[in-house]
C-alpha cells in the first residue's frame, strides 16, 4: 500500500469520528439549551468526508432528522463524494 493511501485512509478515519463528535455534541448542546454548533459547520465536516458517520450518527441519536437541509442534503454530498472517487479512479487508472 502507498504511503498516499495510509494518508487517505487516516484522514477519513479522522473527519469520521470528527463528525460524530461534532454531531453528538451539537445533541447535547440543544438539550441543554447551550451554544449549538452552526449548520453550516455540520455541513462542512460532512462535506470533508464525514457524511456517512454524520448520517448514521444523526438517525441513532434522532438529530436534526426533521430538517430536510441533513436528511436529504448529506446524502447528496455521499454521492457526490463516491462519483468523484471513481472518477478520479478511473482517470488515474
Amino acid at each position: 500500500m502507498e504511503w498516499y493511501h495510509i494518508l487517505l485512509i487516516v484522514y477519513a478515519i479522522i473527519m469520521n469520528i470528527a463528525a460524530a463528535a461534532i454531531t453528538i455534541k451539537d445533541k447535547n448542546a440543544a438539550k441543554r439549551k447551550k451554544w449549538r454548533v452552526p449548520e453550516k459547520t455540520l455541513m462542512t465536516v460532512a462535506a470533508l468526508s464525514g457524511c456517512i458517520t454524520m448520517y448514521v450518527t444523526m438517525n441513532i441519536i434522532h438529530h436534526k432528522t426533521k430538517h430536510k437541509l441533513f436528511m436529504i442534503g448529506i446524502p447528496v454530498i455521499f454521492v457526490c463524494e463516491l462519483l468523484a472517487g471513481i472518477g478520479l479512479y478511473i482517470l488515474l487508472k
